[in-house]
């Protein structure tokens, strides 16, 4: 069988009446709703507060401890996760240390309370203590140094951390 200059012209007329409007619909669809794709749960999400410590006032360390104990109860009634980083630089070193901490009973009730807590210290801070003191300086359970108390901060910050100053 001949294809005539008519039947070629219904042949391509019906192909485009087909593929036209099917190529238009996936166009502004988007090519992936004909695609099926697994459903995801939305995730979680999860708040970070850095609480920064800068001097050796025991009624600011005290509220920043009081900020640690109660921000965690109000995230946890609502189901979303939620971290603490304290970093303690100049002065408020003395909140962590274990020979001068007004606060040691609270911090041990702090984290038994609240596992997603972290605490740091400058180790630019500590270091120029124990060179003034003339002795080494020991720390709390569970601290980490960092080079600069002040650098870790902003680094959180840039993170996508919040701050909060108690």
């Amino acid at each position: 069988m001949r294809f005539t200059r008519r039947r070629l012209t219904i042949a391509v007329g019906l192909i485009l009446a087909f593929v036209v409007p099917l190529t238009v619909t996936l166009l502004l669809t988007g090519s992936e709703a004909a695609v099926s794709k697994p459903q995801t749960k939305p995730a979680v999400q999860v708040h970070r507060l850095v609480l920064p410590i800068n001097t050796d006032d025991p009624t600011t360390m005290r509220a920043l401890i009081s900020t640690s104990l109660n921000l965690p109860k109000y995230y946890q009634e609502r189901n979303e996760a939620f971290t603490i980083e304290v970093v303690a630089y100049n002065a408020g070193v003395h909140m962590l240390r274990a020979d001068t901490s007004p606060v040691k009973d609270m911090l041990r009730v702090l984290r038994a309370v609240n596992s997603n807590i972290r605490f740091v210290v400058c180790e630019a801070t500590k270091l120029g203590m124990e060179r003034q003191e003339g002795h080494p300086i020991t720390l709390i359970d569970n601290v980490d140094l960092v080079p600069s108390g002040p650098g870790r901060i902003i680094e959180l910050q840039e993170a996508g951390w919040s701050y909060i100053r108690s």
